[in-house]
């Protein structure tokens, strides 16, 4: 008869879990299995304080949404969706060795909303949102610098206070969200709002914890940005503003120095797109480069 204590029960895990079928999930599992009880024994974790740590995921669950996903915001804070997202970068630049390098990626976010409107280049995503205008605009090439016709810019940011339509609309209502693809020459442009600073949600679990760590909860000023093309690795990616306070605290470690951009005002008057404004607005130009896949086509 088995025999479970503090001094079998890891291995007797372990056991079962190499019995798997599935060698990549089993090596994943097998890795979890033995940090995981190597955590718990370090810290000597009480019963009390694993029941509140279950009694926490299962809260953050009842928190999340299909427009807000608090296991996101979770992951995002403790830097691991970062660390996920470099390590599949660090992985396609060894494919690219020689060649200039892909735009770099960094988190999703957890306000990502599936089907945003399709819009025509030059559209303005940002209609009745809160905050002074921008015109972002730019390319879309391969990593040799030859334009990608067609390719898809999925696009989404917070107002100019800082709220996403899903915290500010009830029930949620798309705004400052759309889908545009590039013209022949592989340019787009379109208009939106100057993203500003804001503090990421903490009514949830994620707050509950970076409050009990003392940690500030803001985010710089940011654009989020999806881009597909054809044979391409497709990329999710911000465009942070280079004047925006936090970009040294984000707190979800997202910030990379080569998706800083400046957002440069201008007065009034006919804008590069040849609409007329009659406020000030910013340009905002930033080149997207995808690295090549062997995947087929986007959707």
């Amino acid at each position: 008869m088995a025999q479970y204590d503090e001094a079998t029960v890891t291995h007797a895990v372990l056991d079962s879990v190499a019995k798997c079928g599935d060698a990549r999930f089993r090596t994943i599992m097998d890795s979890l299995v033995t940090h995981l009880h190597a955590f718990v024994r370090e810290v000597d974790l009480t019963e009390s304080e694993w029941a509140a740590a279950v009694q926490f995921l299962m809260e953050t669950g009842k928190s999340s949404t299909p427009q807000r996903n608090e296991f996101i915001l979770l992951s995002d804070t403790l830097g691991v969706s970062m660390l996920t997202v470099s390590l599949a970068q660090a992985r396609k630049s060894e494919t690219l060795k020689g060649a200039t390098a892909a735009t770099e990626a960094t988190v999703e976010g957890p306000f990502y909303w599936p089907g945003a409107p399709d819009v025509q280049l030059g559209a303005n995503l940002a209609d009745g949102v809160p905050g002074e205008p921008a015109l972002y605009c730019g390319r879309v090439t391969d990593v040799e610098g030859r334009p990608l016709a067609g390719a898809i810019l999925d696009v989404w940011s917070g107002d100019g206070e800082g709220n996403y339509d899903v915290q500010v609309t009830n029930p949620p209502q798309m705004r400052g969200r759309g889908r545009l693809r590039t013209d022949d020459e592989g340019r787009y442009y379109f208009w939106s709002i100057k993203p500003s600073a804001y503090p990421i949600p903490d009514d949830a679990t994620t707050g509950t914890m970076l409050r009990k760590l003392g940690r500030p909860n803001w985010r710089p000023g940011h654009l989020h940005v999806m881009v597909k093309a054809d044979r391409h690795v497709p990329l999710t990616t911000h465009l942070f503003v280079s004047d925006s306070p936090y970009l040294d605290s984000d707190a979800v470690f997202a910030v990379r120095n080569s998706l800083v951009v400046d957002f440069e005002k201008h007065s009034p008057g006919k804008a590069l797109d040849g609409r007329v404004m009659s406020t000030p607005y910013h340009v905002a130009n930033y080149d997207f480069r995808l690295a090549p896949s062997k995947a087929g086509p986007h959707s």
